[in-house]
């Protein structure tokens, strides 16, 4: 449930519960007083493992410059690697700008779905190990909650095995 009187950035929370609540998914934002910046911050925050918080990070396309958004288990290391494998191109470091141009959030708050456009999504594995994860919802003080197949169906990714080893 959101509580209006904590938002700061009210339009990104608001178009997150907009696009959850079309996919049958309302009412599942928290606002947090304490950041959600990090997956350690949103896991004290929350009072879960930081295993269970999907963490957004976005990547340039090296070849087509589009944005590659990888949904990391909070425990992870990516393999950046292998998400170049599996797209077939090279990956490129994403700033700032770039991701808020891309997505329409900030760093530490962009969910894994709801963009201003549909973006070439992968999900890591480990995620598949437990019945509720948590992802940002707009915000660094937002975070919802769902099941991996609920991710998997907002976001259209596909799961890969992404963890460095």
């Amino acid at each position: 449930m959101i509580d209006r009187n904590m938002t700061t950035q009210g339009k990104s929370v608001a178009r997150v519960a907009t696009f959850l609540a079309s996919h049958g998914l309302a009412d599942r934002i928290q606002e947090l007083s304490d950041s959600t910046r990090t997956a350690q911050e949103a896991a004290s925050s929350i009072g879960c493992e930081v295993a269970q918080i999907a963490k957004s990070i976005v990547f340039r396309n090296a070849v087509t410059q589009e944005p590659v958004l990888v949904v990391a288990s909070g425990v992870n290391r990516v393999a950046t690697s292998k998400i170049a494998a599996a797209l077939g191109a090279a990956l490129a470091k994403a700033d700032a700008d770039f991701i808020r141009t891309q997505t329409g959030f900030v760093i530490g708050g962009v969910p894994p779905a709801g963009h201003i456009a549909p973006i070439t999504t992968y999900l890591d594995e480990d995620l598949l190990s437990f019945d509720q994860i948590w992802a940002a919802a707009g915000t660094p003080h937002a975070v919802f909650r769902l099941t991996p197949r609920e991710l998997e169906a907002i976001s259209g990714g596909c799961w890969l095995r992404i963890r460095d080893e």
